[in-house]
């Protein structure tokens, strides 16, 4: 068994951060909710994230830690941090002011070994509304800011640690050595955390789990799916069937092209034409999680009618990635209103197969990883992101052939763009948005009444937080103009400059 790190969750925005810094150093963790501790076999260290609570009020996140304080190593980052003091019988009050933003950590021990390597005054990140204003005798103070006077402490007796800030953000310019002190020379987890023994390791554990019986796989054309099609047909060969549906909501020329790529492949893959289906299915819809569902309906209808097709199939694989299961499985109970499209959800309990999902451990990067080095294509490897429902959910408002084919025509253009401009490898997602907004514009000498589109192109990691990308001025000016010359209906374009949160990356 693989070492590893378990990070419990509070509900912070940027627990899925900290994972990111982990695994950037080739060590596995998992993120677990703090109510929801799995078994420590084989654990080396843990980690408490920040959270929105305050351990001051009568509901404060308060976890069962028998099993790991003075057991484990162990440390608290800003809410954890509190928590840890709280429990100890210490005290945390409210800041006189919210301490948030940048600030200067003044190392009082540079000896100690969680800060061992970083200089005497190194920048970090603060996001709290609370302080510890008193420690108990147990703790020794090593770390602190103009206005924190505890913002990094130890326990005497134990490897017990905590710091008010965040080592995880960019923000924070050491965090990534404090990170690896913990991680790597206290917890003392092992760096085997690779593409290359992830893939030895997943086919090996396919193989013995599928044995002889045949497995099917809905393909999506995206990254992750396709990544998980070459492990299994690398684990299994002619046992796995590969469907590829075109829901009529792809981008333009998409099915025919990115169908030829994966028979190229040596997969075994079956294309189906079910456009009109899906377009009947979404008439006189226009509320987002009624097309969400009607997608996904319409989807498992014509998935299942194909996948009976195939005998002694037993498995159902799936593309799922561990962002989704994060998204799932949170402090709160699942998030299904945030995210209703992806892999963990419906098809399973439809079609009462045994589930496989090769990718559930991996972020998208380390997917992009894994495909690189069993040779993915870069065609598919380094596509964008692409949303289950496909362009249904960036056509605001009912869905209907003929916006689809407009939205294709701006979306095309804007990609292509994108890779004839060179940007396209500097995006982690982009796509065109039709609106159900319509504008007065001004063609030749004659005034027109026509649709707007607005254009999203973002940067990110995982896809659980986004910052808008800075597209050049020049380059948008020529795509707008290339848009409203080429493709009839449109005569507005605009650029969405919202970061995830507060917005999310699509629109619906």
């Amino acid at each position: 068994m693989i070492d590893k790190i378990l990070i419990l969750d509070f509900g912070s925005q940027y627990t899925q951060l900290i994972a990111r810094r982990v695994r950037e150093l080739n060590v596995y963790c998992e993120i677990h909710p703090f109510n929801k501790i799995p078994s420590l076999e084989n654990v080396k260290g843990v980690i408490l994230s920040g959270s929105p609570s305050s351990v001051r009020q009568q509901d404060a996140p308060m976890p069962n830690l028998k099993g790991i304080i003075n057991k484990i190593p162990l440390l608290g980052i800003c809410y954890g941090a509190q928590w840890l003091i709280h429990h100890h019988g210490g005290n945390v009050e409210k800041s006189d002011s919210r301490e948030y933003g940048r600030a200067i950590l003044q190392i009082s021990m540079q000896s100690d070994p969680l800060l061992n390597g970083m200089s005497a005054e190194s920048q970090v990140w603060m996001s709290h509304g609370d302080t510890i204003t008193e420690t108990p005798d147990s703790v020794i103070n090593i770390g602190s800011t103009q206005d924190v006077k505890n913002a990094a402490y130890r326990f005497k007796d134990q490897q017990t640690w905590g710091i008010q800030f965040h080592p995880e953000v960019y923000h924070s310019t050491e965090g990534k050595i404090l990170i690896e002190n913990f991680v790597v020379h206290i917890a003392k987890a092992s760096q085997t955390w690779t593409p290359n023994s992830f893939v030895e390791s997943t086919v090996s554990e396919i193989r013995d789990t599928i044995k002889n019986e045949n497995v099917v796989l809905g393909l999506s054309g995206g990254v992750d799916s396709s990544v998980a099609a070459l492990l299994l047909h690398r684990a299994i060969g002619e046992q796995l069937t590969c469907i590829f549906v075109d829901n009529g909501l792809l981008r333009k020329n998409e099915f025919k092209d990115v169908l030829d790529k994966y028979k190229s492949l040596g997969l075994n893959v079956k294309g189906v034409d079910a456009k009109q289906l899906f377009y009947d299915s979404l008439k006189g819809l226009t509320d987002p999680e009624d097309k969400r569902k009607a997608i996904g309906k319409t989807f498992i209808d014509v998935f299942d009618e194909q996948a009976q097709k195939i005998s002694n199939v037993k498995w159902l694989a799936q593309g799922t990635i561990y962002p989704d299961i994060i998204e799932s499985v949170s402090v709160n109970g699942p998030s299904a209103t945030i995210k209703s499209h992806h892999n963990v959800g419906g098809l399973p309990d439809y079609m009462k197969l045994k589930i496989i999902e090769p990718l559930k451990a991996l972020f998208k990067d380390e997917v992009r990883s894994v495909g690189k080095s069993i040779n993915l294509p870069e065609i598919i490897l380094n596509r964008h992101p692409f949303p289950g429902p496909g362009l249904g959910i960036r056509i605001l408002g009912e869905v209907s052939e003929n916006k689809v084919r407009i939205l294709q025509e701006v979306d095309y253009i804007f990609i292509n763009g994108l890779k004839t401009s060179g940007l396209y490898n500097e995006v982690w997602q982009a796509g065109a948005i039709l609106l159900p907004v319509q504008s007065v514009g001004v063609m030749g000498d004659e005034r027109t009444y026509e649709n707007a589109v607005a254009l999203r192109a973002v940067t990110s990691t995982d896809g659980m937080t986004a910052d808008w990308c800075h597209l050049p001025y020049d380059f948008l000016a020529d795509i707008s103009n290339q848009i409203i010359n080429r493709v009839s209906g449109i005569n507005r374009v605009t650029y969405d400059i919202s970061s995830k949160p507060p917005a999310t990356i699509e629109w619906e």
